[in-house]
Order: structure tokens, then sequence, then C-alpha cells
């Protein structure tokens, strides 16, 4: 935490951090975060998110406003519930957010998406960059939408637009746009952010898999024979929320409990490998659909659990402390924990790659994960 507050305080201790590049200073200390935050906020605790609201606890909110670190702004759970469990809005960490806005490489006049308005923060600092009425951003929550255009108005950025829409869809009224910017997660790039980014823009979106979201994609968009194609490498991380027509099952680890018959096995691989970022990365690439979990048990036991949702195949390894060895069942058309055996050796094989050493390519066919170059597609 910091212990003054204020807008330049926070740029400085981004600055001191090694997180905000030189040439987004000015932006950071011109823009009040604090004028882009609710008066009742969510911080997370032991059994949840705790309430924060402002009238009750204002230094606390204040302390808050102006730290390094993300802040839930909407919860679906009940208003009387003492912790809430299932955020749907935040306020980015501004480390992430500086970031991100390196990544997008901003020039004065630019035309810029953004998909995801949130508090409006984001969107005032580019505007601050861009122009003030350069800047479009997207939300499909009528009550954030709301929120943050009545932030940005009194924040004096009247001229940044706020749409009421599905942020997959795009904004074509604007396009083309230099820059479009995702504040959500996806793991299928929507073809219209593609189409509506003028040829040699930039695309810079949070991207991952079901197993694992966090990856921060730098695109360029480029003409193509059948349309444009968008390619670009990993750059970063950066997990957020899921783009909300793309988030994965809740109910997928469901499978498991409907029981059913068993393929059982031993193996030889520490389920914790899935501890490494970069070996869970390249699983989450190569067993698509599966989504994973963990169940603790007693004396340092535990048990992984995956499953898939649309085939209905589920796995479990228990993990016993100093074992060699690991029980596996599995269940289903397909063997989860057998694909992710087979991706730690390939990534292994592959002398265990950085997540950022892979990329992405989008066509108007699909998309392919590449590793190191495009041209080295993984199969």
């Amino acid at each position: 935490m910091l212990t003054t507050s204020g807008p330049a305080a926070l740029t400085q201790q981004l600055t001191d951090d090694g997180h905000l590049p030189a040439d987004w200073r000015d932006e950071f200390l011109r823009v009040d975060r604090a004028q882009f935050i609710p008066d009742h906020i969510w911080i997370r605790g032991d059994d949840g998110y705790e309430p924060v609201d402002r009238a009750a606890d204002p230094d606390r909110w204040k302390r808050l406003a102006y730290s390094d670190q993300a802040i839930v702004t909407q919860v679906e759970d009940p208003p009387d519930a003492t912790a809430a469990r299932t955020p749907s809005s935040s306020a980015s960490m501004p480390r992430i957010v500086a970031r991100m806005l390196h990544a997008l490489q901003v020039e004065d006049g630019h035309r810029v998406l953004e998909i995801g308005a949130g508090t409006g923060y984001n969107a005032a600092l580019l505007a601050e960059r861009a122009g003030h009425d350069r800047v479009t951003t997207l939300e499909i929550d009528p009550a954030v939408a709301a929120g943050a255009r009545a932030a940005l108005h009194d924040a004096g950025h009247h001229d940044v637009t706020v749409q009421l829409a599905d942020g997959e869809q795009g904004w074509p009224d604007d396009a083309p746009y230099d820059r479009i910017i995702a504040t959500c997660s996806v793991h299928d790039v929507p073809r219209a952010w593609i189409e509506q980014t003028a040829p040699g823009g930039i695309i810079v979106l949070p991207w991952g898999t079901a197993l694992r979201n966090g990856a921060l994609l730098q695109l360029t968009v480029q003409p193509g024979p059948g349309g444009p194609v968008a390619s670009g490498p990993i750059v970063d991380d950066a997990a957020f929320m899921w783009l909300r027509a793309q988030a994965p099952s809740r109910g997928a680890m469901a499978v498991a409990q409907a029981g059913g018959e068993t393929h059982d096995s031993r193996t030889s691989l520490d389920p914790s490998f899935l501890s490494d970022d970069d070996a869970w990365f390249a699983a989450g690439v190569l067993a698509p659909g599966c989504q994973g979990a963990t169940g603790q048990g007693p004396d340092g036991e535990w048990t992984l659990w995956l499953a898939d949702a649309a085939s209905g195949s589920w796995a479990s390894v228990d993990y016993e402390p100093g074992a060699t060895e690991y029980d596996v069942q599995q269940h289903g058309p397909r063997r989860l924990w057998g694909e992710l055996e087979a991706a730690h050796a390939w990534w292994t094989d592959a002398g265990r790659p950085a997540r950022t050493r892979f990329g992405l390519t989008i066509t108007p066919v699909g998309q392919q994960v590449w590793l190191d170059d495009p041209g080295n597609v993984i199969r």
C-alpha cells in the first residue's frame, strides 16, 4: 500500500517498480484513478470478497483507490452477503493497465476502440494520448456502462463515446480503428475486431485456454487473400474476466460428480507440473476445452480434477507427498490426463519454452497457435 495517496504517488510507485514506461507517465499523472472507483467496492479476503464502503471507511477506500491492485466494482452475489464470491466487473491493477497501453503503441490522432469500458479509467488514459474524440469504449452491462459514462463526464472526458453494446461484435460505425484493446479475455479472437482494424493496426487482448487464462497478445492486422489476417506474439501476462459469450462452463467440474465407468491407471508424472506457468500454458493449448481444479486432502494430499463439459469426459489424479507414482481415473471419450501427459512430453521435448515464445495467427478460416515463428504451427 501507499503511504501517501493521489495520482502522483501512484504514478511514482508504478515508475519505481518498473511498470510504467516513461512515455505514459504524463497520462497517468493527468488521470485520477480515484475519480473512476465507485463508492462501494470489494477486496479479496479469506472467505471471498469483502465490501469496502467509501462513506463508512473513507481512509481505506482512498488507499485502495490509489493502490496498485485490482478492485472488484461489481459482484453477482446478494447485497446482504457478508462476503462476495462472484465478481462481474473490476478496476484492473494499474501496472497491468500500463503494460497493456504500452503494448498498444497508441499515438496522437489514432482512432481507438476499447472492448470493456469497466470503470472508464482506461478509456480516459487512452483519450489523453489519442485525443478525447478518438476513443470509443463498449460495455455490455447497462449499470457498468452508465457508471463509466458518468465517471468520464465528471472527470472532464466529455467526448469519449461509451456505447452499450456486445463487445464481441465490435463497433462498425466508427471503423476502421488504428488500435483495438480488450479488457476481457477470449479464446477465440472475434473476426469483427480484425475486420474493423485498419491495415497495419494493432490489437492487444488477453487470451487464454479453458485450462489457463492470462496471456497478453499483441496482434498486427494485415490484408490477406480471403480477408484480413491478424498475427502476433504473447508479450506479457494479463488475466481478465472472460468475454461473457466465451466464458468457460461454470458447471464443467460437475461432470466428474456424475461418476460412471472409469479407466484406472497409474502415472509417474507429478500432477504439480501444472504449477509451472509455462507448462500450464502449453497444456492448455494442447488439450483444448479441458478445465482443471484441485481438491485438498489431509497431510498434504490433494487431487487434480480435469473435465471437459462438451464431451462429458473427466479425470482425476491423486497426489501424495513423496510418491513416485499417482493413481489416475479417467472417464468419457477423451482421456484428459493422457492428453496432459502428451502435452508435457511435447513441452519438455521442445526445450520447455516460455509462454512468451508462443503466438497466434487468425485467418478467415480459423486460428493457429505457433512457437517462435508463425510458420511453426502447433498441431
